[in-house]
């Protein structure tokens, strides 16, 4: 029987509010899209409920590229990677 490939791991940062709400500037993922990480990420902050309404008012970057409006379920994630989560900032 052939064993099923290991989704990506990588590191998500989490910024300012985001990094309050989650209680850790930045933790692991192993998820082969941004949607499987955020929503590994929100079960594993259930008792933080401010972290999922937190990650409702953020941006994020992939490796750097701004994902923007794109659907999360088709943004692919890597080895390696790195997915930071932005919240809004104040000011300008």
């Amino acid at each position: 029987m052939a064993m099923k490939n290991a989704p990506p791991a990588g590191t998500i940062r989490y910024w300012a509010a985001a990094r309050a709400a989650a209680g850790t500037s930045e933790e692991p993922y192993a998820a082969a899209t941004l949607a499987e990480a955020l929503d590994a990420a929100r079960r594993r902050h259930t008792t933080r409920p401010e972290f999922a309404r937190v990650l409702l008012r953020c941006a994020f970057l992939v490796d750097g590229t701004p994902v923007g409006t794109r659907d999360h379920t088709t943004i692919q994630l890597a080895e390696g990677g790195t997915v930071e989560v932005l919240p809004p900032f104040a000011g300008g």
